[in-house]
């Protein structure tokens, strides 16, 4: 009988699980610049999820705001509400250190209550064109290469084998950070206080932070990920990186997601001109301390369709959101 019982709850307990979909968790603190980014953001998934041709795996969302208290966007966005570093840890000004931390609570007080048994670690740049299907296995996580996480390159060897504790093989280190990333909350609970650790850690070793500069987080997560035997497959279609990327395509693959963190600059024939401020401009720094009152011209008419895409979504946010901004 006992055992009868013991298959019941397991029954119950798989029933439970995500069905095959992933929770997206997006960290935020509460400055205008994050808020009105997750709004967009949060808008555009709003939209992806609820199309059933387009949501892919897409399962429920989290804002982990790692401010300490809750802002005006409780009840627009499904939120958690985190600390952020402890007072003894100083961030130096580096804003994403908190990150790890952030998800460190969240994984310690929140994850039993989600259904999805893996995620998707996602920022507020991030657009959604459509949700990406399962990547992620229990045994392997899926992420999106970035070119500037190398650690072959000689001048960043020595650092990362610096903190290689375990003695992993150069080959074991990904060439990622942790957004975007999916994994499983099983994994994830493994990486992220080697995570934590390790960014605090670098950011205080002023040969590490001088290397690695404003992306020491993403060298901690890739380092972090080594040392506890998480492995990644790579999927550059995760992400479309204007103005560098100009079609939906990657290596013939749809991509899922665009990422504006460049700088916009384009000439009125729709030539990008990166570098040089362009006859059309759009640059998301441009509104740090507040968000855009009203539409963003859009593009010249020639302008490629991943920037027309980003400008679309943007403006929809912008036009569609109660009370903006």
């Amino acid at each position: 009988k006992k055992k009868d019982d013991k298959k019941k709850d397991d029954k119950k307990k798989d029933d439970k699980k995500g069905n095959g979909k992933y929770h997206v968790l997006l960290t935020a603190n509460d400055a205008v610049y994050v808020r009105w980014q997750s709004r967009i953001m949060y808008h555009q998934y709003k939209k992806i999820a609820a199309d059933p041709t387009l949501a892919g795996a897409m399962g429920g969302f989290t804002r982990i705001l790692h401010s300490g208290k809750p802002d005006d966007l409780m009840d627009e966005i499904p939120t958690v509400v985190v600390d952020p570093l402890p007072e003894g840890i100083k961030d130096h000004g580096y804003v994403v250190l908190h990150r790890p931390y952030a998800f460190k609570q969240w994984l310690d007080t929140y994850a039993a209550d989600v259904e999805e048994e893996y995620v998707l670690m996602t920022e507020p740049d991030h657009l959604y064109l459509r949700g990406m299907p399962l990547f992620a296995t229990p045994s392997r996580a899926a992420a999106f290469p970035f070119f500037y996480i190398d650690p072959k390159k000689p001048e960043f060897t020595p650092i990362v084998q610096k903190y290689n504790e375990v003695k992993a093989p150069i080959d074991a280190f990904a060439p990622i950070g942790n957004s975007p990333v999916m994994i499983s909350v099983e994994s994830l609970s493994r990486v992220v206080p080697k995570w934590h650790d390790l960014a605090v850690a670098m950011k205080q070793d002023p040969v590490a932070d001088k290397a690695f500069g404003w992306v020491i987080e993403m060298w901690a997560y890739s380092i972090a990920s080594a040392q506890v035997g998480v492995t990644y497959e790579l999927h550059p279609e995760m992400m479309l990186q204007p103005p560098w990327d100009d079609s939906f395509q990657v290596k013939g693959k749809e991509a899922y997601i665009i990422h504006y963190t460049y700088g916009q600059d384009f000439a009125k024939s729709g030539v990008a001109t990166p570098g040089k401020i362009g006859e059309w401009h759009f640059d998301k720094r441009d509104f740090t301390g507040i968000p855009p009152k009203e539409k963003i011209p859009m593009p010249p008419k020639d302008a490629h369709e991943v920037i027309q895409k980003m400008m679309t979504i943007i403006n929809e946010g912008i036009t569609e959101l109660p009370h903006w901004p």
